[in-house]
């Protein structure tokens, strides 16, 4: 099948789960086309079956904010009229449902019709989508896609509760591809980051207010007031200067460690010891399946998705939101006892192999061959 994919080309979890569908799908003999503002971060050319398409925005001076959605649409016209695109996968509801609409109307003009699958993936529902400004336009882009998918039970209960939703909504979990992982550096230089008898906890994230960035600092105080431990905070954004200075105030310069982005996470994670997640918001827990399938357990909140990938006792620890006194006290649990954290390293990536990418795609398949097929049919509708 040849299909276009449009997603965020970020470091964001929307744009790397669509990026490796992609790169999956085109290992399984699909034809993908991604089609974005930049080639995605974890994008990789070279396979004949994989193909970029940049969508250029001209600055034209009568616009305030350059028109996106109208390059992505027009872009997309192109694309798959050129390439006979038989269906296109759009992750994340503004812009790009809207303009994968836009697209198939003016398609439809010209007797193409090429079904849209919406994959909903947490903050374009429980962020934008919400504002008021965008939220007629979030609802019709939803109930206009062909078929609708949720990366949780818990973004899809979201979706229904926020919005006047007329589809199905059916949920394919994030995943994780087990064979990325499956080689194990005989050094993880583990040295370079701490001493034999320290722990290394470990985060990484967008550095959003949403993640609870200051949790993560007093978490960490409270475990290397009573454990030998260092901390990395792998990632950037607009809570990181904070995070430095928070950091500073309570002595703990020369105990945390900053990386910035990395492209070396699965480096990162072979030397840590516990994985920190305590967000206000999660719609699935991307990082967290990423940490669990290199074997590090997470102590993380109970929000959104999250305890649909991190299981209480076994993978690690569920907290309340905020409760920093709980997530340190569990962080104790796992780290205290060898015995009991190998325990729960083990269980970690047992866990993490349910999600594997072999066992989700199959599932995408059946999504766009149940769409193919019925294209006219919604099209006429």
């Amino acid at each position: 099948m040849k299909i276009a994919i449009v997603c965020y080309p970020t470091f964001g979890g929307s744009g790397v789960v669509a990026t490796e569908l992609g790169l999956a799908l085109a290992n399984r003999g699909h034809e993908v086309h991604f089609v974005t503002y930049r080639q995605p971060v974890r994008l990789e050319l070279l396979n004949s079956n994989v193909h970029f398409h940049e969508v250029h925005v001209p600055e034209y001076p009568l616009f305030h904010y350059q028109p996106y959605e109208l390059a992505l649409s027009s872009k997309l016209v192109d694309t798959i009229k050129l390439y006979g695109i038989e269906l296109l996968h759009v992750h994340y509801a503004i812009p790009h449902a809207y303009a994968g609409y836009m697209a198939k109307k003016m398609l439809e003009e010209e007797n193409i019709f090429v079904p849209m699958i919406t994959t909903l993936h947490g903050t374009d529902i429980t962020l934008v989508g919400k504002h008021p400004f965008y939220k007629p336009a979030v609802n019709f882009s939803i109930n206009q896609s062909d078929v609708v998918t949720s990366v949780s039970e818990s973004l899809k209960e979201r979706t229904l509760e926020f919005f006047d939703i007329k589809k199905e909504i059916e949920v394919v979990p994030n995943f994780i591809d087990k064979k990325k992982y499956n080689s194990s550096f005989t050094d993880c230089q583990r040295s370079l980051m701490a001493k034999d008898n320290e722990k290394i906890i470990t985060h990484i994230s967008n550095f959003r207010k949403v993640k609870r960035i200051p949790d993560i600092i007093h978490i960490f105080d409270k475990i290397q007031r009573e454990i030998p431990a260092k901390l990395v905070m792998v990632g950037d954004g607009p809570e990181k200067e904070m995070a430095e200075m928070l950091t500073d105030d309570l002595g703990l310069t020369n105990k945390v460690i900053f990386l910035g982005n990395s492209n070396e996470i699965d480096r990162i994670l072979c030397f840590s010891d516990l994985f920190l997640l305590p967000s206000e918001s999660e719609s699935f827990g991307l990082a967290a399946l990423e940490a669990m399938i290199n074997k590090v357990p997470v102590i993380s909140s109970n929000a959104g998705g999250i305890p649909e990938v991190n299981r209480h006792g076994i993978t690690g620890y569920l907290s309340n939101v905020g409760d920093v006194e709980d997530m340190a006290a569990n962080a104790f649990k796992i780290l205290k006892d060898d015995a009991v954290l190998e325990t729960f390293k083990e269980n970690a990536r047992k866990v993490a192999m349910e999600f594997d990418i072999l066992k989700v795609l199959p599932l995408y398949e059946a999504i766009y061959k149940k769409a193919y097929d019925g294209r006219f049919k919604n099209a006429f509708s």
